[in-house]
């Protein structure tokens, strides 16, 4: 089969890289705004350096994608938080032209990487499976985004019925290699990496509960429904669902109740202050999301998760304690000293487009 996958280099798509390269049998185009330079990922492998936020950069989306048995939509941004209108150009307007591309060339099979995000807040603690709504958390750039990235998938299924469609919804995705990249996203560039093996206290509301699932289960799954061409939504996530408490453990540290309105405060008021880079939609979208029913996918799949979720918890922390890191721009090495010269270079990661 030729595959080819948008967001290649990132968390998820080295994973699916990783796992679709096994074997050799498919051919592979992974869509990349900055195409891995050195020692590819994949021998083999092609890459197309294509700007998801760029219309002039829509014939290049049409060529890669041309003559693809499956569209893998996995790009999207995290970074600049004080930048919404980049990011809801990435990743709302980069699925609809990606969209566009498919149906242009005639793609028989469109898959994409939605998330827990992108469900409306839950009642309690139930798990919901894929029929509940998926309105986001307004107040959650992320969330928004990817519920708009869902509608437009309602739309499509209802303008292209002959066209595969399928939604992929995982909870919080880690792994060891992301460590890095996860470091810039969501800490400040003067925080080193070793500060989190000395961490005391975990101040989080004692209530938090969220799906977590790792990077190779969630790319298990992607080649199961593009290798049967399964189409519909799937929930994906790791046993048990993470607490506050877990989380406390896993740093070895003293787990400290703080009402999520506080800890919800502190975060606006740092990001605001542009002392971090985590935006205060996040600390809404982790009390607002519902833990997930992965039912289908077990069942139609034959999908079950390889590690449990504080196993990947573990680990995606020990990354981030490591600063690991892959051989792509997305998954490289931080250090507190590049990213200084980087933000003094070209501002904070916040504000730029290339965190």
């Amino acid at each position: 089969m030729r595959i080819v996958i948008t967001g290649a280099s990132g968390n998820v798509g080295s994973a699916l890289v990783r796992r679709l390269s096994q074997d050799g049998s498919h051919d592979l185009v992974g869509v990349v705004r900055r195409p891995p330079t050195g020692q590819a990922p994949a021998p083999g492998m092609d890459w197309a350096a294509v700007d998801l936020t760029d219309q002039s950069d829509v014939p290049a989306l049409q060529e890669a994608v041309a003559g693809a048995d499956a569209v893998v939509h996995l790009a999207w941004g995290f970074q600049p938080s004080h930048r919404e209108e980049h990011l809801r150009e990435l990743g709302v307007g980069g699925t609809a032209r990606v969209i566009d591309a498919v149906l242009s060339t005639g793609v028989p099979h469109l898959v994409h990487m939605s998330s827990v995000g992108a469900y409306s807040p839950k009642r309690d603690d139930a798990p919901v499976d894929e029929s509940w709504p998926t309105g986001g958390v307004p107040t959650s750039m992320y969330s928004r985004h990817k519920a708009a990235a869902e509608t437009l998938l309602d739309e499509l299924q209802v303008d292209a019925p002959g066209l595969v469609v399928t939604r992929m919804r995982p909870g919080i995705i880690g792994q060891r290699a992301a460590g890095s990249a996860l470091l810039r996203y969501g800490l400040p560039t003067v925080v080193p990496a070793a500060l989190l093996r000395h961490v005391p206290v975990v101040p989080l509301d004692a209530g938090l509960v969220i799906p977590m699932v790792h990077a190779d289960d969630v790319a298990d799954a992607l080649v199961r429904v593009v290798e049967g061409r399964v189409p519909g939504a799937f929930n994906l996530a790791a046993e048990p669902a993470i607490t506050a408490q877990d989380v406390a453990d896993a740093l070895h540290a003293r787990l400290v109740h703080v009402p999520s309105a506080v800890v919800r405060a502190a975060v606006s008021a740092s990001w605001h202050g542009r002392l971090q880079p985590l935006d205060p939609g996040w600390i809404d979208m982790a009390y607002s999301v519902p833990l997930l029913d992965t039912t289908r996918a077990r069942r139609d799949l034959g999908w079950a998760p390889t590690t449990d979720a504080r196993a990947v918890l573990s680990e995606t922390l020990a990354g981030m304690q490591d600063t690991d890191s892959a051989g792509t721009p997305v998954l490289r090495p931080r250090t507190v000293a590049g990213g200084l010269v980087r933000a003094l270079r070209r501002g904070p990661v916040s504000r730029r487009s290339e965190p």
